[in-house]
């Protein structure tokens, strides 16, 4: 038995929390993890996994080998870095989830630069408006949108992103152009709500430097990005996305600009990926890559925040929750993207 690929399978399977997703996300048939780790019990004589049919978990013994994996592995793979030919640069599968508005508009388009650069590298790529727990769905990388919580993520700020107020010139004829936040109460939204919560995403803006939610009625509710800018341009009332999203439309007039005196509060981009002493090398060129490219988009700004380079490691799970929970609980603030 290879113990190194024994090794890299069992932390895996418990990062991924499922014999199914590890084996997905390692390219190998369900049965080889299965029998992979069966093996490595049998020559360690420890029971490494309690397993259920519902879901396993790490018992004692797992988790002291499961933390000496993770510092063995890292330390294989720095030093077989150090030697690798750097003329060729990193390889394998690397799997990153990202909002499908900013995969679609600025991701997508941009691959084949990322590919001519790193072709030894096979990107899957998950778009989509709900947040993804990167443990348990073995995701190595995403990109997220809003002020980033405690969680036991490592999170580097890559951009921000301005949104605006707007409405379709057939709802403007129709109940008028809002000229006050006051105005609002006679007008009406689309409104987004959140998969995860099912809490519905108020307006936002900024009021005397002080970010400021604003309650407006409406009479439609969706949860995808694409879907809120149709029915904006429909006409069902005044939307609130992301500048980059809308630009087209408005430079050919089908969405106007409204109440550009108050605008919504900036929203910061970041990469985050799973806390580990040594970042994988394509998770570090994949992040350093996508921050050039959003710092070349015009409708992108820079983060002054935080410098491109510096990276921050957030609090561990408080005692008594899980890291999944954690996730769970105090994820990216969602908004309109």
């Amino acid at each position: 038995m290879d113990r190194f690929q024994a090794m890299q399978v069992f932390t895996r399977v418990v990062e991924a929390n499922s014999f199914t997703l590890a084996a997905d996300s390692l390219g190998l048939p369900r049965a080889t993890v299965s029998t992979t780790i069966r093996n490595l019990e049998r020559l360690l004589q420890v029971r490494l996994l309690n397993r259920t049919t519902r879901k396993i978990s790490l018992t004692p013994d797992g988790a002291s080998y499961y933390e000496r994996c993770l510092r063995l592995l890292a330390d294989l793979e720095e030093t077989e870095a150090s030697f690798r030919d750097v003329s060729r640069g990193p390889k394998g599968r690397l799997r990153i989830d990202t909002p499908a508005s900013i995969g679609r508009s600025i991701l997508i388009p941009s691959l084949c630069e990322f590919h001519e650069r790193y072709p030894d590298i096979e990107l899957v790529i998950g778009m989509g408006d709900r947040p993804v727990d990167l443990v348990q769905e073995a995701v190595d990388c995403a990109i997220r949108v809003g002020e980033l919580q405690d969680s036991s993520m490592v999170a580097r700020r890559i951009a921000t992103f301005e949104s605006l107020t707007c409405a379709a010139p057939s709802y403007l004829e129709t109940y008028g152009e809002p000229r006050t936040l006051e105005d609002l109460a006679q007008h009406h939204a689309v409104h987004y709500f959140s998969t995860r919560t099912g809490r519905t995403i108020d307006f936002d803006f900024i009021v005397d430097g002080v970010p400021t939610d604003v309650k407006v009625k409406g009479i439609v509710s969706v949860n995808d990005s694409d879907a809120y800018v149709a029915c904006g341009l429909q006409g069902f009332g005044l939307i609130q996305p992301a500048r980059y999203m809308v630009q087209p439309y408005l430079e050919s007039g089908q969405l106007r600009e409204v109440l550009s005196d108050w605008k919504p509060s900036p929203m910061p981009i970041s990469a985050v990926y799973l806390h580990n002493r040594h970042l994988s090398p394509k998770v570090r060129v994949f992040v350093d890559w996508v921050a050039e490219l959003f710092s070349r988009c015009p409708l992108l700004g820079g983060c002054h925040a935080m410098p491109p380079t510096q990276e921050c490691t957030f609090a561990r799970p408080p005692k008594g929750h899980t890291v999944r929970s954690v996730i769970e609980e105090h994820n990216v603030a969602e908004s309109v993207f």
